[in-house]
C-alpha cells in the first residue's frame, strides 16, 4: 500500500467515523431533516430488533419524531466501531461497512415516569444496549448511510431488566 493510498484509507475511516457521530447526535437532538441528511436517497433504517419501525429513512425519521417525544432526555453513545471498507486490490472502494456498540439511556417525560414525582429523580427509566449494522456508500457530497440495523441485546425499564 502506498502512502498516498494509506492517507485515503485513514481519511475515508475519520469521515465514516463523523458520519457515525452525526448519527448519533441527530437522534440525541431530535435533528430528523439532519439525520434524513446523512442518508442516502434511497437510505432505509431498521429498528424492528428494538421494538421500532423499518423502512426509508424519511418515514423512519417522522416515526423516531413522535417516538422520541416520550424521551425529551437522551444520550446515545456508539463504541467500539469497527469499519469495513471496500478492498478493490489495495484500494478503497465506494462502499463501507461498520459494525459499532450501542448504550443508550434515555429519560420519560416528567410526570409519566412510574414511581417518581414530578421533577424527581433525574435517572434514565430506560437504558439500552446493542450492535449497529451500518453501510455506507461514497456519495458526491461525502459518505453516506444506505443503510442501519438495530441488533438490540438488552434493555433495562421501570420495572426492571426485560430480555430483548
Amino acid at each position: 500500500m502506498t502512502q498516498r493510498v494509506a492517507l485515503a484509507t485513514v481519511m475515508d475511516q475519520l469521515a465514516i467515523d463523523a458520519v457515525i457521530t452525526g448519527y448519533a447526535v441527530a437522534v440525541d437532538d431530535g435533528d430528523w431533516p439532519g439525520y434524513g441528511d446523512l442518508f442516502t436517497p434511497d437510505g432505509r433504517a431498521d429498528y424492528r430488533e428494538a421494538g421500532g419501525v423499518e423502512g426509508p429513512a424519511t418515514e423512519v425519521a417522522q416515526w423516531l419524531t413522535e417516538t422520541m417525544r416520550l424521551f425529551p432526555v437522551r444520550q446515545h453513545l456508539i463504541v467500539n466501531r469497527r469499519i469495513g471498507l471496500q478492498d478493490l486490490g489495495g484500494y478503497p472502494g465506494d462502499r463501507a461497512d461498520v459494525q459499532a456498540d450501542y448504550l443508550n439511556p434515555m429519560r420519560l417525560v416528567a410526570g409519566s415516569r412510574p414511581g417518581t414525582a414530578e421533577g424527581g429523580d433525574t435517572a434514565p427509566d430506560f437504558v439500552s444496549g446493542g450492535r449497529y449494522s451500518f453501510e455506507l456508500l461514497r456519495t458526491e457530497p461525502g459518505w453516506r448511510i444506505r443503510s442501519v440495523v438495530v441488533h438490540e441485546k438488552w434493555r433495562r425499564t421501570p420495572g426492571g431488566s426485560v430480555p430483548a
